[in-house]
């Protein structure tokens, strides 16, 4: 009997845990919360790093096997003690730099319908060289993994480590930016360099995609799908259609600063994987596809185009954008944000005076704080209010900042004004039409070697049309989008159309405010080439680039028209002559508090 019972003496003494009588089992590390917001309570050099390839369901490069999309986990060492950690993604097809490509010429001639254009001539080398491959990091990396989140860089299909193949903002680069959510969310394969299968079980599968430019740009092509398990996207000076950024309305345009710059040009920049050869065939396809010759719409960009899909979108989206962002401009977001809110999708934009760029070196603590909790609410369940506070965050032009209900701002209304004959040099603006049945017909003659701004600035010139208001006696705010009314004829068949706003200050400098472009052989469609008959009068609307400006009292608002834009158009031979009929001509300008706002400035 004293045996038995010391038998099971030993055996309940070798069952029972390993720490003292009367203790707890140790609890994992958790982050620590503060004002709605993660605290950096976790060491960010102490952190975990795995490098893998996750498969995606696609074979862009047409190799007889699924694309491999090489990501870079950083998370948290606590996540190896039993810590469930967040991500906050970064899709890219930057990680290993970039090639040095020669961009299209954009000295040619304009497609005109049953003839040819002229060949385009020596391609334009580009001063863009991408740095040489380095370890994957982010100015945002210790930020994240010091509040526990992890952060996970996938590089872009033919990139870097990855297979596949780039094709500039298609369907197959989205499935492989995809690929890496579904595999957090255990819905997807990876493995290690020796082939052994990894699962991202530290993760809570919740994800928070982020970057600027075409790695802001992948978000909105992987909220797209509707994946889930993405709860939030952080676009900064993102895409959400690739026509409206290589194309406008008909019109091969480029992105500022990248003239000649097209979707191959773009895929050929990034083609950085160990495989020179592969991917070839499909970035010559790209060339073809793309048509730089009609500039129409086509299946080619409805593939690119994400705001097909955004009733798929169940991540709410904080959207960033620069107001003078001539890269990725200002129609990309304002018509990406207008669709997510019209479908009630949680939104947040914040608009900034700089151009192509992240709002960290702009105003980096109050930034921080309004991400910490974006990103805290999303990914960690914060109730911290972030999702009631004001919609939009936009910095004036003196660099100060104001909080609005939303974006465009409350009580703007379209309201037109007409130019007024004397447009070689400086004709008016005025709230009143011309009176109709008199000779106001005027005329310019394109010449794309001068820049808008030069031809904006010319006392009087035969290459523009310029028309401004009296100064303002009071401020006056445009928020959204200004178009322009033509009734316009052309001497030849094919021309560039060029619409500018322009602030004229008291002392005479100038500043353009937006700018817009149309070919008007796209006239009643961007996917259809209409042939122009010269001499004929038709009807053509060019749309601006949305802004949200503050003219000064004392500034006076020009409108300047001219042909082609030496540095966003195709620029063909001086000469093309258009004319336009400004009794049938008119301005519609997003202003807050419309029409009566103008009649009190002018």
């Amino acid at each position: 009997m004293r045996t038995a019972r010391l038998a099971a003496l030993l055996a309940a003494v070798v069952a029972a845990p390993l720490f003292p009588l009367g203790a707890q089992a140790e609890t994992p590390p958790a982050p620590v919360f503060s004002g709605g917001q993660a605290q950096p309570v976790f060491d960010p050099a102490d952190v975990v790093r795995e490098s893998l390839w996750v498969t995606a369901p696609v074979d862009s490069d047409h190799d007889g096997k699924d694309d491999q999309v090489h990501v870079e986990v950083v998370r948290p060492r606590a996540t190896q003690q039993g810590m469930k950690a967040p991500v906050v993604y970064q899709a890219s097809p930057y990680y290993a730099g970039g090639n040095d490509v020669a961009n299209h010429n954009v000295d040619v001639e304009l497609y005109v319908p049953g003839g040819k254009r002229g060949a385009e001539g020596p391609r334009i080398p580009t001063s863009v060289v991408g740095p040489a491959a380095a370890p994957i990091t982010w100015r945002y990396e210790q930020y994240f993994t010091a509040r526990g989140f992890a952060v996970v860089y996938g590089e872009s299909l033919g990139s870097g480590q990855s297979t596949g193949c780039p094709t500039t903002g298609d369907k197959n680069e989205t499935i492989g930016a995809k690929s890496v959510v579904d595999w957090l969310n255990g819905r997807a394969p990876a493995r290690d360099a020796a082939g052994k299968a990894v699962k991202a079980d530290w993760s809570t599968g919740k994800t928070g995609m982020m970057g600027v430019s075409y790695n802001g740009t992948l978000p909105n092509a992987v909220a797209s799908t509707g994946v889930a398990g993405l709860e939030t996207i952080v676009p900064i000076a993102a895409i959400s259609s690739w026509y409206d950024y290589y194309r406008e309305d008909g019109a091969v345009v480029a992105p500022g600063g990248y003239q000649g710059e097209d979707a191959d040009v773009l895929a050929d920049y990034v083609y950085t994987r160990a495989d020179r050869a592969i991917c070839r065939p499909v970035i010559d396809k790209l060339d073809t596809d793309q048509d730089r010759v009609t500039g129409d719409y086509s299946e080619f960009w409805d593939d690119r185009n994400y705001r097909n899909d955004v009733g798929k979108v169940r991540a709410s989206v904080l959207a960033v954008h620069g107001m003078n962002d001539w890269n990725v401009k200002m129609s990309q977001v304002a018509k990406w944000y207008a669709a997510l809110r019209e479908r009630g999708i949680e939104h947040k934009i914040w608009l900034h005076q700089a151009g192509h760029a992240d709002p960290y070196s702009l105003r980096r603590d109050e930034w921080l704080v309004t991400l910490n909790k974006w990103m805290s609410h999303y990914l960690f369940g914060v109730d911290n209010g972030i999702q009631l506070a004001p919609k939009a965050t936009i910095q004036r032009e003196d660099k100060s900042w104001i909080d609005e209900a939303d974006w465009p701002a409350a009580g703007t209304e379209d309201a037109k004004v007409y130019p007024w004959p004397g447009g070689s040099k400086r004709g008016t603006i005025d709230v009143r039409n011309p009176v109709p049945g008199t000779a106001n017909v005027e005329r310019l003659a394109d010449d794309a070697t001068k820049t808008i701004e030069q031809l904006a600035d010319l006392p009087s010139s035969g290459n523009r049309l310029a028309y401004a208001t009296s100064a303002a006696k009071k401020a006056v705010r445009l928020s959204g989008t200004a178009k322009v009314g033509l009734a316009i004829s052309f001497d030849r068949p094919a021309a560039n159309i060029t619409g500018v706003l322009v602030d004229r200050a008291p002392d005479g400098t100038s500043r353009v405010i937006t700018r817009g472009w149309t070919d008007p052989q796209n006239r009643h469609d961007p996917a259809r080439t209409e042939p122009i008959q010269p001499g004929a009068t038709y009807r053509v609307e060019v749309e601006l680039m949305p802004k949200d400006y503050l003219l000064a009292a004392g500034h006076k608002l020009e409108f300047v028209l001219a042909s082609s834009d030496h540095d966003f158009t195709l620029r063909p031979k001086p000469g093309a002559g258009l004319a336009i009929d400004l009794t049938r001509t008119a301005v519609t300008l997003p202003v807050v508090g419309g029409k009566a706002a103008l009649r009190a400035a002018f």
